[in-house]
């Protein structure tokens, strides 16, 4: 067993959803907080919220797919608390909509260089901090998308599935190398968050038109499939890495995903398209 107690904390994608919430849900059980998101308006609020629950924190706006920024930011917060254990590679964005032959190369490169490297930045950058702690956390946010696959959803799927390999990857080293990191990947299912109208308010912004289909998958996840309270996972996540588990299953459907590819390899793809046909419809 584990604790967050006293620890410094770093957590990406602070400004909202998951991210908000673990920050709130670690400074309840008295972690010092650094906290950094590309949304300075929302980052302020959740240090406003974190503050009230009485922990110190340092707050940054972070861009995390930029490496030298990440570079420069660690090294920043080790000086600010003069030592780091956890870090929660947290930020992320939605990524899809579109088959792979329709899907333009703009899509995959920001899904990609923010979902994946961004994580890959984060442990990079604080790794050696966390070894030097003598007690370092590594906790990377991969998906459900990260254990199966969907129509539609190939770059945020490619990311998420290169995050659980990424993951899994560095726990065999911290073993093999004895150094002392615990490391977790999660499986978040389906968390209430602003993950699928912050994707299309994103690609509105670059000036893309949003297909009428895609306007109704989102809508679809947001009433029937983002059921679960961000404050729920945030509570089942910190719960994981205090007891120290290396896959952390947020949700019965994330459970229910994995059970299902890997019983049955061969016919999950089928049950995927099955299931995508009654809530989405045919393309």
């Amino acid at each position: 067993m584990s604790t967050v107690t006293g620890k410094v904390a770093v957590v990406t994608g602070a400004g909202s959803g998951i991210g908000r919430s673990l920050a709130a849900e670690l400074a309840r059980r008295g972690a010092r907080l650094a906290l950094s998101d590309i949304d300075g308006t929302g980052l302020a609020e959740t240090a406003t919220q974190v503050t009230s629950l009485g922990a110190g924190v340092h707050t940054a706006r972070l861009d995390v797919s930029d490496r030298t920024a990440v570079e420069s930011y660690a090294t920043t917060v080790a000086e600010h608390f003069g030592t780091v254990h956890q870090v929660y590679n947290n930020a992320g964005i939605g990524g899809g909509g579109g088959t792979v032959l329709e899907t333009d190369w703009s899509v995959y490169e920001r899904t990609i260089a923010i979902n994946l490297f961004g994580v890959v930045h984060g442990t990079k950058a604080f790794l050696s901090h966390l070894i030097a702690s003598g007690d370092g956390h590594v906790v990377n946010i991969s998906s459900l998308n990260g254990i199966m696959a969907q129509p539609t959803l190939s770059a945020y799927c490619a990311a998420k599935f290169g995050v659980r390999g990424f993951t899994e990857t560095l726990r065999t080293e911290m073993l093999a190398g004895r150094h002392p990191v615990r490391v977790s990947v999660v499986h978040p299912g389906g968390v209430r968050t602003n993950i699928a109208s912050a994707a299309l308010g994103a690609a509105r912004g670059r000036g893309i038109e949003i297909p009428a289909r895609q306007l109704a998958r989102a809508r679809v996840y947001n009433d029937k499939l983002l059921k679960m309270p961000a404050r729920q996972a945030a509570t089942i996540i910190v719960d994981g890495v205090e007891a120290g588990r290396p896959r952390i299953m947020v949700g019965r459907d994330a459970q229910l995903a994995d059970l299902v590819v890997r019983l049955f390899p061969r016919l999950s793809p089928k049950l995927t398209v099955l299931l995508e046909r009654r809530l989405f419809g045919k393309a």
